[in-house]
């Protein structure tokens, strides 16, 4: 995408970037909604993401351009409210740039900015956390400043947090930024802590993005953590990390209906990233693929983040050969589905899943066969 961008912002700008950056978008493999409650997750960066090319300008002008929307925005420096509408997207560079004082680092003043990507929006990758970072080392470079890569992704989380208005963990921006090519990411969310995990050489990944409905900001994200910090509350701890699932059974009583599902979820789901580094460890894809489908089950009955529609690929897939498990991929509430697979499963096994979901909805999903890819980076 490097050429691709730089022609597009010769074309708007009518000058060459001084900087081109890349950031990786990601599948969440397992941990569902366990990065905001202290828990463990891991993640893996795909070969698709966000490309930045910006170049920096000396009258105070910011000029975002971006393929997503095909129009310029023009916001002077001292301008940080959040945008709307078609301008909306601005919001997450934005957000990185007041976001950089809270880290000692100061703003960016103008610039001309160009944003692409090779992402499907809506099917639970994290475009936005990809173009936290992509964003986040654009405007390092035009200033002439370092960040180390976990002060880059503290920086891309707390744009979401705070300026976008997302309550997420670290999960999305954790993984972008310490991706690497055959590898998993492993966050211990407490640390947070980093780590990358051997993926197995015949492990593939198929999304099945069903253009339903995934918008966080809309209250459905907000509201299963609040549910959740309400049950951490009601146990006795500061984040469900710390109960086990014992305890959360013998506070059932206590616990309100929802609260008590929520919690279940949450430190089940911990314990299953847990057992997913070890069975990794062993390259045994099949048991991998039995931890994936059951952490769909429990997002399906207990934390309430799939549909329908997630359910029936998941279903659908669970009665392939060469899969070896799936589950919904991203905070849930539509989007897609990820598919582990060997190398066997191939696009007549993908078109046979496409079918039925096409049959059932009277609309086809995109099908993605992805691969890892590396981390956050200047080109």
């Amino acid at each position: 995408m490097k050429q691709k961008i730089a022609a597009l912002f010769q074309q708007i700008h009518g000058r060459e970037p001084s900087v081109i950056t890349r950031a990786p978008g990601r599948i969440e493999f397992i941990g569902n909604h366990t990065d905001y409650n202290g828990g463990t997750v891991l993640g893996a960066s795909i070969d698709r993401g966000v490309c930045v090319a910006i170049a920096p300008r000396t009258d105070g002008k910011r000029n975002f351009y971006s393929l997503f929307t095909g129009t310029t925005v023009t916001l002077d420096a001292a301008v940080s409210i959040k945008q709307l509408g078609d301008a909306s997207w601005i919001n997450y560079p934005l957000g990185v740039i007041a976001a950089l004082p809270a880290f000692g680092l100061h703003m960016p003043q103008g610039f001309d900015y160009v944003a692409m990507s090779d992402l499907p929006t809506g099917a639970g990758l994290s475009s936005s956390a990809a173009i936290e970072l992509a964003s986040g080392l654009a405007f390092l470079a035009i200033t002439g400043q370092q960040a180390d890569r976990e002060t880059l992704v503290k920086i891309g989380k707390h744009a979401e947090n705070n300026f976008v208005g997302v309550p997420c963990g670290i999960l999305d921006q954790g993984v972008s930024g310490f991706g690497e090519a055959d590898h998993l990411v492993f966050i211990d969310c407490r640390g947070p802590r980093f780590d990358t995990v051997p993926l197995p050489a015949d492990a593939h990944f198929w999304i099945f993005n069903t253009h339903t409905k995934h918008a966080l900001v809309d209250g459905l994200y907000a509201t299963r953590h609040r549910e959740c910090m309400e049950a951490a509350k009601a146990l006795g701890v500061s984040l469900l990390v710390e109960a086990t699932p014992a305890q959360v059974d013998e506070a059932k009583g206590k616990l309100s209906a929802d609260a008590y599902k929520r919690a279940k979820h949450v430190v089940e789901e911990i314990a299953r990233v847990g057992q997913a580094v070890e069975v990794l460890e062993k390259g045994d894809l099949a048991a991998v693929g039995n931890l994936l489908t059951a952490s769909h089950r429990s997002s399906q009955n207990l934390f309430g983040n799939s549909t329908e529609e997630l359910d029936f690929l998941v279903d659908t897939l669970a009665g392939m050969p060469n899969t070896f498990g799936a589950r919904l991929t991203g905070g849930g509430f539509g989007g897609a589905v990820m598919a582990l697979t060997n190398a066997a499963f191939g696009e007549v096994d993908a078109r046979i899943v496409a079918d039925a979901y096409e049959k059932k909805y009277g609309a086809r999903p995109d099908v993605l066969h992805m691969r890892t890819g590396d981390g956050a980076q200047v080109l």
